[in-house]
């Protein structure tokens, strides 16, 4: 934030008698754009659940910012009975940033298939948390004739849990 904003906000804070953090959208320092400050920065362990009822645990990340957990589909393709998979991802450090982008593999312990998910987690005005993602699912086939089925693409938004 440019210094001089900086003090008018501290100034009209001061004149309105207090302000929340995060309360006030100010302009950001280039022309016609603004501030997306959080309340914090957004923190991937936790319990996730996104649009088809899809649920992920993610345990914390070590000092290089690796992680592991479970992800429970909601929805497949495969005949087999669904069940939790493991996960193994990693994300930037956010001590260096608030919103950091991350990825991560689930080997499906239910079919033949494999997911990468890379996406960002961000954090929206009033504390609320979601993940922002786009996968790959790799399908094993039986021929290279048949790799041009192989690959799905897809979205989803995650919503911390707990």
């Amino acid at each position: 934030m440019v210094p001089r904003v900086a003090a008018a906000a501290a100034l009209l804070c001061a004149f309105l008698g207090s302000c929340a953090r995060g309360s006030l959208v100010l302009p950001a320092d280039g022309p016609g754009r603004t501030s997306n400050k959080t309340e914090g920065p957004c923190t991937l362990a936790g319990t996730w659940v996104n649009e088809l009822g899809s649920q992920m645990v993610l345990s914390a990340s070590n000092a290089a910012g690796h992680f592991s957990g479970s992800y429970l589909t909601a929805v497949s393709a495969s005949e087999k009975p669904i069940r939790a998979s493991k996960l193994k991802g990693s994300h930037h450090q956010t001590n260096r940033r608030a919103q950091p982008t991350f990825g991560f593999t689930v080997q499906w312990a239910f079919s033949d298939s494999t997911t990468v998910f890379v996406g960002q987690c961000f954090v929206d005005a009033s504390g609320q948390e979601t993940l922002e993602t786009t996968w790959l699912l790799q399908e094993e086939v039986a021929s290279r004739a048949d790799a041009w089925k192989a690959t799905r693409i897809g979205k989803n938004v995650f919503h911390r849990v707990k």
